[in-house]
């Protein structure tokens, strides 16, 4: 199985990914990592990407996904996913993946990106990924999780969301 953890920037999808990967004792890896040079200088500059942009970067994740099924991993990618297009590509063809969008106050969002320091993303580009993004419809195969007070709770609520009918001396320990 394969767990995206998507949202806009700011939002907590590595941070919560990370945490329900570790939890799980499986892979987890970032998007942010996926990205091209030219892709990272361009946000770096405070220009923000194009579809057009972010192709090789898609395809990039979705051969990482491919190459991680088919060796029969379980993995975590914290990803944006911010368009439609973007998440029927990641999830189509692929049923062992399961894509959780988190949801967070414009506000938190501002919040966070103006205090995180040393990552390309800055918080001006904030308002293009909020401009781009479309998102969860009910028809899609996304879940869509509002964020709690912390990171390892809203990780919590995934997991109650993903595995409700887990015993409790069996379900992901994420408040480690």
């Amino acid at each position: 199985m394969i767990l995206i953890v998507a949202g806009v920037s700011g939002s907590g999808k590595s941070t919560v990914g990370a945490l329900l990967a570790r939890s799980l004792s499986w892979r987890f890896a970032d998007a942010d990592d996926f990205h091209s040079k030219a892709n990272i200088a361009k946000m770096t500059a405070g220009i923000p990407l194009t579809d057009e942009d972010r192709v090789p970067w898609l395809d990039a994740m979705c051969d990482w996904m491919d190459a991680q099924i088919a060796a029969g991993r379980s993995c975590v990618l914290a990803c944006s996913a911010l368009k439609r297009a973007y998440r029927d590509r990641m999830l189509s063809g692929r049923p062992s993946v399961l894509m959780i969008f988190l949801e967070v106050d414009k506000n938190v969002l501002a919040q966070r990106l103006a205090a995180r320091h040393g990552h390309f993303f800055h918080e001006q580009l904030l308002q293009s990924q909020l401009d781009a993004l479309e998102p969860p419809a009910p028809d899609e195969r996304v879940r869509v999780v509002r964020e709690a007070e912390a990171p390892m709770l809203t990780a919590a609520k995934i997991a109650a969301l993903l595995w409700p009918d887990t015993k409790p001396d069996g379900e992901p320990d994420v408040a480690q």
